[in-house]
């Protein structure tokens, strides 16, 4: 029976394969992940290049003097030249910080900013890295496209979890910080992201630990108020809404909530209810 051939990988898929491990290059060698991304997507065709799929070597590099693993025989700049190889691809990403950081002709590059990807491109060109003259340019235009420059921005806590700072999500309601929940986010990834802990987000927005998130939740940042913004005095029920989702929805306690309206956790609205955001109701 033939082989079936093996299926090529497309940007986004190399991308969600490995972005943690160029995170993860990033927090221990302070390699700005983008770059590292960049350089693995050039060099290894997406990983779909004859070099990344014999020898798991996704940054081109050479064998040279100090090399004692195992290496293959292919044509470079000169012929039968020796490359890496390597057990994993994660081997290669190893590999590829250690390289950077222990050759002095890139010491000069981590003088530079995490978020100078530019500065890190142009430098590895200048350092010798590779002999395109567009080998800059190449880099800087792979990480515009696919916005890998994100990941410059990505915190870790330890465990092996990494997110992406979402600093830039976070907007006021009812003069307080708030964020609305993407598809993917979990608690943990929100805390991690925005340098909070788990237990406050659940504080803050009355979450039980089994609590599970959902796409467009709105959460608080800060403790929720007592009453809404001034101008909010009332809210009409809709189709499908709750007492908890009016409560997030306005930036207010969810208890504080019930008692201006003279309610329980038990109480049911139903569409075309008033609520009460800043008064209480009164009790006829």
């Amino acid at each position: 029976m033939a082989q079936r051939p093996q299926r090529n990988f497309t940007p986004e898929d190399y991308i969600n394969m490995y972005k943690d491990a160029a995170i993860q290059n990033m927090v221990e060698k302070r390699i700005p992940a983008s770059i590292t991304l960049a350089q693995g997507m050039l060099e290894s065709g997406n990983g779909n290049s004859k070099l990344a799929r014999k020898a798991n070597n996704h940054f081109g590099i050479k064998c040279h003097s100090d090399w004692n693993g195992k290496s293959v025989r292919m044509n470079d700049d000169r012929r039968n030249e020796c490359f890496r190889k390597y057990n994993e691809v994660l081997d290669s990403y190893r590999d590829h910080a250690e390289f950077l950081s222990n050759r002095g002709r890139y010491a000069d590059l981590f003088n530079l900013d995490l978020n100078d990807y530019k500065g890190w491109a142009k430098g590895l060109k200048k350092a010798g890295y590779a002999t395109s003259p567009t080998y800059a340019k190449k880099l800087i235009n792979i990480i515009e496209r696919y916005k890998l420059h994100k990941y410059d921005n990505a915190k870790s806590k330890g465990g092996g979890v990494y997110a992406i700072s979402r600093e830039a999500d976070v907007k006021k309601i009812n003069k307080l910080k708030s964020i609305v929940v993407r598809e993917g986010d979990t608690k943990l990834s929100l805390a991690t992201s925005l340098d909070m802990k788990v237990k406050q987000i659940e504080k803050y927005n009355e979450l039980g630990e089994g609590d599970e998130l959902y796409p467009g939740q709105i959460l608080y940042l800060q403790k929720k108020r007592g009453r809404a913004t001034r101008g909010n005095d009332f809210h009409t029920v809709q189709e499908g809404e709750n007492m908890y989702d009016i409560s997030q929805n306005y930036g207010i306690r969810y208890e504080k909530l019930l008692k201006r309206n003279n309610m329980w956790y038990a109480s049911k609205i139903s569409p075309g209810d008033t609520i009460y955001l800043r008064k209480n109701k009164p009790d006829y």
